[in-house]
């Protein structure tokens, strides 16, 4: 009877002895505000056929904005022998490549991995990092042209960045340079905590401009709820590349759907996890860019929707 009850237990307890991968996960914002992303990559590890609890440990490190938090964050997660660090911001990634060599670094979606030095091209990452971009260097200008549309006599413009994200300064040059180009005045606000949303909110209702486009930073989309609140309350227009500031009343964003790209990003784990070397893991950039527009907040401030931008829209909100 000894015998056979050892003989059952085996499995068991091998099983119990097996070591769980660690995904680490590196976030810009907060947990609370960027639940939805965190859902995406594991429902993309689900469809990869990775179980939480069962495969794979989720070891989540949330920056809240405080971008110099990821170095210790990163290390941290090398300490810990994590199989893949998941990556959501440029810094983040900086922070990780600098604590290991040898660990793959996944990108769940960031702004020109190529431009920022994460990879040498996206056909061949080289090093050991590969994953998502997000397109947002290239489409960002759109916000001027979707501005031209909607506004045509705006006169001053508020642009929001995160000074923190290295690719944001470009982004705003570019911007500045296109709406300056319209004859249209240009303020900047910078933003990185929550906290920090009160220098926005000061300056803008002390001098209303006719909009407020934010460049793309994943610790600014955490903030999503605030900003769109903040714009209907205080009537100015919300113009981003982020669809879920649109869908939390922001009035139009265009860019890529961040939770289709977090979700793919999962593939790239698998594959990592399954011995293929990042280097060998051509980046992908989004195939498709969707255009959102909430209906509902151009009706509360007044503002008229021309029928062509209605007609190209992927997502209209009512």
């Amino acid at each position: 009877m000894v015998a056979i009850g050892g003989v059952a237990a085996w499995p068991f307890a091998a099983r119990a002895q097996q070591k769980l991968v660690v995904i680490g996960f590196l976030g810009a914002g907060s947990a609370a505000k960027s639940a939805s992303m965190v859902g995406a990559i594991k429902q993309g590890l689900r469809e990869n056929g990775l179980v939480e609890g069962k495969e794979y440990i989720f070891e989540q490190r949330w920056a809240n904005g405080e971008y110099e938090r990821f170095p210790a964050f990163a290390r941290d997660l090398v300490e810990q022998k994590a199989g893949v660090i998941i990556v959501t911001t440029i810094a983040a990634a900086r922070a990780a490549q600098r604590e290991t060599s040898v660990i793959p670094i996944v990108m769940g979606m960031i702004n020109d991995p190529v431009g920022s030095g994460l990879v040498t091209s996206l056909a061949r990452p080289g090093g050991n990092t590969t994953g998502m971009a997000s397109l947002n260097e290239d489409i960002t200008p759109k916000m001027v042209e979707s501005l031209k549309v909607i506004l045509p006599k705006a006169a001053e413009v508020v642009v929001l960045f995160n000074p923190s994200n290295p690719s944001n300064p470009t982004m705003l040059e570019n911007l500045r340079r296109s709406i300056g180009n319209m004859g249209i005045a240009v303020r900047t606000v910078e933003v990185d905590t929550a906290a920090s949303l009160n220098s926005l909110f000061g300056s803008t209702v002390t001098k209303k401009p006719d909009a407020l486009l934010v460049i793309p930073d994943n610790a600014i989309a955490a903030m999503a709820d605030a900003i769109a609140a903040f714009g209907l309350q205080h009537r100015i227009p919300v113009i981003s590349t982020i669809d879920e500031l649109t869908r939390a009343g922001g009035l139009i964003s265009y860019g890529p759907n961040r939770t289709e790209i977090y979700r793919r990003s999962a593939f790239f784990v698998k594959k990592v996890l399954e011995g293929i070397k990042p280097a060998d893991l051509p980046v992908e950039q989004p195939t498709r860019l969707i255009l959102t527009v909430n209906l509902k907040t151009a009706r509360a401030l007044g503002i008229s929707i021309h029928d062509t931008i209605l007609a190209t829209a992927d997502e209209v909100i009512e």
